[in-house]
């Protein structure tokens, strides 16, 4: 018995009134496998075991849903600052982990989209998932066109830039029509990768993530390395440099999700950060990514983050974080109060 096949603007008009601003739709072709296996194999992602597993999964849609016919890729602005031209923002922590943590936003918005596609055909099957899932999200944005693969390996956008987060849903239905995939527009611009404050980038489009400043304030729970510590002036968790210098970031942008607004821990200073009690960082990371680096992770990077401060204020933070029940948190302090200007 044949499926039937469903009307890609019906498909689109659903992912929209589920409140995702970006919408594209793929073919469920399986992936080329020959970069991801490439960057698995030179060893570029090995603090990430995550993604050593379920390797088949990650490029074939019909491994992790019999029958997949189609992917639709979904993204959420969030906005390249607090909306005000010219204000000055918070450098310490990145843009997109200042609010609500994003994951939750897509899982909403994705239960909602399922709903309305068992609407169209009740017998539908699904998978979706946000990075934390087996699908390559950017790979199957690029593919329906949301936007292409920069050459910091972070999907860009005309009209949003890279200001954004993106979640895929697979389903074993197929579309009238598909979206064709997006031409890379960098070319010869090569600012990201001259950007980058740990030269993170071994070749264009690819990333070692041992060196990546991201990875090392959220997905490292350890000591970060004595060699990237300087490189982390005024950044407790994440970074942005990348994609700061990214020309299709300049340009005046829509505002991002209101929903993803900033949150006050998102707008502290290093200093701040440094001096949160047990309590008061539970309270204030819930439900924001910051909670993904824990009470020690996050103050582990502030007092990092505070080696280049000068301030009295920062050399009483670190002062007090030296002397922390905390091995991760006070050889971090001690470590910036010996390499303060």
């Amino acid at each position: 018995m044949s499926l039937p096949v469903l009307s890609a603007d019906a498909v689109v008009a659903a992912a929209r009134a589920c409140r995702f601003t970006m919408v594209g739709v793929a073919e469920a072709a399986r992936l080329d496998p020959a970069p991801f296996l490439r960057w698995l194999a030179a060893g570029w992602g090995s603090g990430l075991s995550a993604m050593h597993r379920r390797v088949t999964k990650r490029l074939d849609p019909g491994a992790v849903v019999p029958g997949a016919r189609t992917v639709i890729a979904l993204g959420i602005p969030y906005g390249s600052g607090q909306g005000t031209a010219g204000q000055p923002e918070p450098p310490v922590i990145a843009r997109y982990a200042r609010g609500r943590d994003y994951h939750l936003a897509h899982r909403d918005r994705m239960r909602a989209l399922r709903r309305r596609l068992l609407v169209l055909d009740p017998t539908v099957n699904t998978y979706a998932c946000v990075d934390a899932g087996v699908a390559m999200e950017k790979a199957w944005a690029e593919r329906a066109g949301l936007g292409w693969i920069g050459k910091h390996g972070v999907l860009v956008s005309r009209q949003h830039g890279s200001w954004f987060t993106l979640s895929v849903m697979v389903i074993d239905r197929s579309l009238d029509r598909y979206d064709q995939p997006h031409p890379r527009l960098c070319g010869d611009c090569d600012l990201c990768l001259h950007a980058c404050p740990t030269s993170a980038f071994p070749l264009p489009g690819v990333l070692d993530a041992r060196l990546c400043l991201s990875y090392q304030t959220v997905e490292n729970h350890a000591s970060i390395p004595v060699a990237l510590r300087p490189a982390l002036a005024g950044r407790a968790f994440g970074c942005d440099a990348c994609q700061e210098v990214c020309p299709y970031n300049h340009d005046k942008l829509p505002p991002g999700d209101p929903r993803q607004a900033p949150r006050p821990l998102g707008l502290m200073s290093a200093t701040e950060i440094a001096t949160l009690g047990h309590d008061e960082f539970a309270g204030l990371a819930a439900g924001t990514p910051m909670a993904r680096a824990g009470y020690h992770g996050l103050r582990r990077n502030a007092a990092l983050a505070l080696a280049s401060d000068a301030s009295p204020g920062a050399h009483a933070a670190l002062a007090q974080l030296s002397r922390d029940a905390s091995p991760l948190v006070s050889e971090a302090a001690q470590w910036a109060l010996g390499h303060r200007p």
